[in-house]
């Protein structure tokens, strides 16, 4: 099996990662940066999700897992302690495969010009620096509304616990194919009307943003930010591609959910 390692860069993190280059190498593991079966992150949330766009080309084919050694780690889930253990298991053991589903975001620009598809862990977010975001909304081909406000998040299953729920949107268990649309500072009065709640789409429906006004936007797509201008229009959809997380113990997504944002010191000693 051929593996890669992306560290965060702090010199703990640093130190783990050569330690489990050392240790894999020696249980006759390829090192492969190009083409690795299985991807380690080590450090937080945002190490992961480096190492997912890292290798986002060969999403059928690279599995990932994170080591914990941020402040957040919602998709890391094994600790610096438990390094022997985990590296025991890559080594001899056939990892279980759980795939999540992805957020594809395609943005059409109004020259005609090639068109960019990017895929997302997390989330995209549309905002501007330029006043407010005005954006029809059309759901499965049909306008459902006219949007003003500070800008749209749009959010995967896994990444419903990111910038998803801090905009009082819902968790949504990543087996469930959909994606979910919430709010940013909507303004809503007797002129403009927005739903005002999050709306949560099936894979089989498709959001198409259409600016209504003259701006530049910043897109972000995860960690990653882009500016557009001239934007026809945008359209979010579950993507066909899914994200693969390698599992060699059981670790359930609501028990994730609970020792993220439930659990405190106490709580946990007790478990």
């Amino acid at each position: 099996m051929k593996f890669s390692i992306l560290s965060k860069g702090d010199q703990k993190s640093n130190e783990i990662r050569s330690k489990i280059k050392n240790y894999l190498t020696e249980f006759q593991l390829e090192y492969d940066e190009d083409e690795p079966d299985l991807a380690i992150s080590v450090g937080g949330d945002g190490t992961l999700l480096e190492a997912f766009h890292t290798y986002v080309h060969r999403l059928d084919q690279t599995a990932f897992i994170g080591i914990h050694t941020g402040h957040l780690g919602f998709y890391a889930d094994w600790m610096p302690e438990e390094l022997e253990k985990l590296i025991i298991e890559i080594a001899r053991t056939p990892f279980q495969v759980v795939e999540y589903p992805l957020l594809e975001v395609t943005i059409r620009p109004k020259d005609g010009e090639e068109e960019d598809r990017y895929l997302a862990l997390n989330e995209c977010t549309i905002k501007t620096s330029e006043g407010s975001v005005v954006f029809d909304i059309e759901i499965k081909g049909d306008h459902f509304e006219t949007f003003r406000g500070d800008g749209l998040c749009i959010s995967t299953p896994s990444g419903s616990t990111a910038y998803n729920k801090a905009l009082g949107g819902a968790i949504l268990h990543p087996s469930l194919e959909a994606i979910q649309i919430a709010e940013m500072a909507s303004i809503n009065n007797r002129v403009f009307r927005t739903i005002g709640s999050p709306l949560i789409l099936p894979s089989h429906h498709t959001c198409l943003l259409k600016p209504l006004n003259d701006r530049s936007f910043l897109i972000t797509m995860d960690h990653i930010t882009r500016t557009y201008k001239d934007v026809k229009s945008i359209q979010c959809r579950v993507a066909t591609e899914k994200v693969r997380f390698a599992r060699f113990r059981p670790f359930p997504f609501w028990r994730r959910v609970h020792d993220s944002f439930v659990s405190d010191e106490y709580s946990h000693s007790k478990e």
